[in-house]
């Protein structure tokens, strides 16, 4: 029988790594993309680990660069099919609105948003002519709740939602579905950059940015372990039925988005603002 073929984007750490390793545990030829092939060693180790690396193909990938896409576009007619899509590549740009340029700004969007619209639209037409397909998007619970401190990231994630929810209509005619993975905090790589983001000791904002960090390193040791997502995504793939627009995941987060659902604002606002005591 012959096997079906995922494409992850951002495969060399975090989810990506571990959604392409359950895809391919799954049954699916894998496409691992990255934009540096260089940083594949931890993914072609954990393969070798679980004797799957036969079904894992690693691609250079930059979802930013037109001509990466271009190119990548290329290489998929080798391909009998292309029946998934996991739009993983991302990152978190930590820093408060005033003190953020609109360039930075445009940087995230340019991964977390507008990257996975060029990939998408350059798998599409191989999806349309086999109809059938499943686009699972990344998102966070930052596509459904605002936090200090990340404006650019909340932002980027609810752009994404909102795109995921209409593409999702568009593509049903088609036999392609689209579903949209909200986790909470894991221990992956992503925070990297709000962890190591400068902090000017003459900003109007250095107590809250302070709070705000010490917030985020207290709750690191209740991180769930990312295996979990990466199985719902392979789980999403591999499943019968259609799936779900929207797959909340997490400590708390359900519970987030429920309190959220029918509590006024006001009242939200007060609970973060004490937590970061201000």
């Amino acid at each position: 029988m012959m096997k079906k073929t995922a494409i992850v984007t951002g495969s060399s750490s975090g989810f990506g790594l571990l959604c392409a390793i359950e895809l391919a545990i799954s049954g699916f030829t894998v496409i691992a993309t990255m934009r540096d092939v260089k940083k594949a060693k931890p993914l072609l180790k954990a393969a070798k680990e679980k004797e799957i690396a036969e079904f894992l193909s690693i691609q250079q990938l930059d979802v930013t660069s037109p001509d990466s896409i271009a190119q990548f576009y290329i290489t998929l007619s080798d391909y009998p099919s292309i029946d998934v899509l996991v739009n993983n590549a991302g990152f978190a740009l930590g820093g408060f609105s005033e003190e953020l340029s609109i360039e930075e700004y445009r940087r995230q969007f340019e991964t977390n948003f507008f990257g996975v619209i060029a990939v998408t639209q350059a798998v599409l037409p191989f999806m349309r002519a086999n109809g059938h397909g499943r686009i699972i998007n990344m998102s966070s619970i930052s596509g459904r709740m605002g936090f200090p401190g990340l404006s650019a990231y909340v932002a980027s994630k609810h752009a994404l939602e909102g795109y995921s929810e209409s593409l999702r209509l568009e593509l049903k005619p088609f036999g392609i579905d689209v579903s949209l993975i909200e986790p909470g905090s894991y221990q992956t790589n992503i925070w990297a950059s709000v962890d190591q983001m400068n902090i000017n000791p003459s900003s109007p904002y250095l107590s809250y940015m302070e709070s705000m960090m010490k917030e985020i390193e207290g709750g690191k040791a209740e991180h769930g372990n990312p295996i979990d997502v990466a199985k719902l995504v392979a789980q999403i793939a591999s499943q019968r039925k259609t799936p779900d627009l929207k797959y909340p995941i997490g400590k708390g987060v359900k519970q987030n988005l429920f309190l959220k659902s029918f509590l006024p604002w006001r009242f939200i606002e007060s609970v973060i603002l004490k937590k970061l005591k201000q």
